[in-house]
């Protein structure tokens, strides 16, 4: 059967990403690997990786909704799959502290008409997104062995394909399957220390929502219950300020890095 592109309501959407239930957080994970690309040079696998997105979306008109989420992605051992502490940079031998991604909030709004592929059973979404932008680093002098290009540039590309069925079952308010495919082209990560080295990370990654913290990997769970505890749940309001993503969380934890502390910094739950 050949797929057919038809535009769902942004209430399709979120049932897909997240719940029409503002009162719920959803837990969507990932598990995938991370090589480097590097112009005439053998592609190295260098990190596994493991990754939750816990959102919520809630409605501020008809047919709009706020989607509020935050996320963590913990960098593996490509070999044994237990969390980097430090991690030795293979073209400097450098010794580094891994900052593992704690991204708190990511946000935005759904509303208006979305894209589907429908493809009988089953439904896919695709978001093909090349984010480009100010790069805030290379503001700095003292970032220049991280990141001292001027402009941030990278490909993120999402297929998420859910039963058709849920879609239009108004008795749910979350599709009961989904099948995440995400890959991504970026740059070197700031705490990877890697000045103006050419080359890329190339992200592969496959993912489904989960049922709720106690179905997460062990060691999710354990960060979270004991290092972590605000990745409990999502956000329980649309914040205010700028969105968190790993070159800000790098500036604003440059000291922490530079100390060797343990990432992610604790953060606790809000009452």
């Amino acid at each position: 059967m050949v797929a057919q592109i038809q535009e769902l309501d942004a209430l399709h959407w979120v049932k897909t990403r997240s719940s029409l239930d503002s009162t719920q957080s959803t837990f969507l994970m990932w598990t995938g690997k991370i090589y480097s690309f590097i112009p005439t040079e053998k592609r190295k696998l260098l990190f596994k990786m493991l990754g939750l997105s816990i959102s919520r979306c809630i409605p501020t008109a008809e047919d709009s909704w706020n989607f509020t989420s935050r996320e963590l992605t913990y960098y593996l051992d490509p070999e044994t799959g237990e969390m980097l502490r430090k991690w030795e940079n293979p073209w400097t031998g450098e010794i580094l502290p891994v900052i593992h991604v704690a991204n708190n909030p990511v946000q935005g709004k759904f509303q208006g008409k979305f894209p589907a592929h429908v493809e009988g059973d089953t439904t896919t979404f695709v978001f093909d997104i090349f984010p480009t932008y100010p790069n805030i680093l290379a503001e700095d002098p003292k970032f220049a062995e991280y990141s001292p290009y001027a402009t941030y540039q990278a490909a993120e590309l999402f297929k998420l394909t859910v039963p058709t069925a849920d879609l239009f079952n108004s008795e749910l308010l979350s599709v009961s399957q989904l099948r995440l495919s995400w890959d991504r082209i970026g740059q070197w990560l700031p705490w990877m220390k890697m000045g103006d080295r050419s080359g890329n990370l190339i992200y592969s990654a496959s993912g489904s929502k989960v049922g709720g913290l106690t179905e997460l990997p062990q060691l999710l769970q354990d960060e979270i219950n004991n290092r972590i505890p605000l990745y409990k749940q999502a956000p329980k309001a649309y914040l205010d300020g700028e969105d968190m993503t790993s070159w800000l969380y790098f500036q604003k934890h440059f000291q922490a890095y530079l100390a060797g502390e343990i990432f992610p910094l604790p953060e606790t739950e809000d009452f």
